[in-house]
């Protein structure tokens, strides 16, 4: 039995995914970078085995697609938590009201929601407009970014 929806593998694989990939090297080094990049507050991304392991897996993919979804437009999205790295306020701040720590997985769309993934392995997206639960495993957010399906907003008690 596959890991994935049949439609959300294809997508996968057209992006440079196979099963068992494993890119180690350059995802500690995207680690490292982001690890240095201070927030304004003075909070720090620290790593932790979740995200390690994600971007182990699935760091440097990039998901091309722009079209509708099943209930969202399906937007691309890159996983390189480089390009999140000027977001540690930010994921501190969710990370309080969670009650765990978050690292950046990459982003959405053009930079418009930063993807990030907690202790936990759940993953999340922040936004202009709030936050969002894509699921409880990697795998199951990229179901949600990949098929469209409309996630929960978190709300103000941490709560989806």
């Amino acid at each position: 039995m596959s890991r994935f929806p049949t439609d959300v593998e294809a997508v996968l694989r057209a992006s440079g995914w196979d099963e068992g990939r494993q890119v180690p090297e350059s995802s500690a080094e995207a680690i490292r970078i982001v690890c240095a990049q201070p927030g304004a507050d003075g909070s720090q991304h620290v790593p932790f085995p979740a995200a390690e392991a994600a971007l182990a897996e699935f760091g440097g993919i990039f998901v091309r697609q722009d079209e509708p979804g099943l209930q969202l437009r399906r937007r691309p999205f890159a996983l390189d938590p480089t390009m999140a790295a000027a977001t540690a306020a930010t994921l501190a701040d969710l990370g309080r009201l969670l009650g765990v720590q978050l690292f950046p997985l990459g982003v959405e769309g053009d930079g418009d929601a930063v993807l990030a993934i907690d202790e936990q392995g759940r993953v999340f997206a922040v936004d202009h407009a709030g936050e969002w639960f894509l699921g409880p495993t990697l795998d199951a957010a990229l179901t949600t970014l990949i098929t469209g399906l409309e996630p929960p907003r978190v709300t103000d008690d941490g709560t989806w």
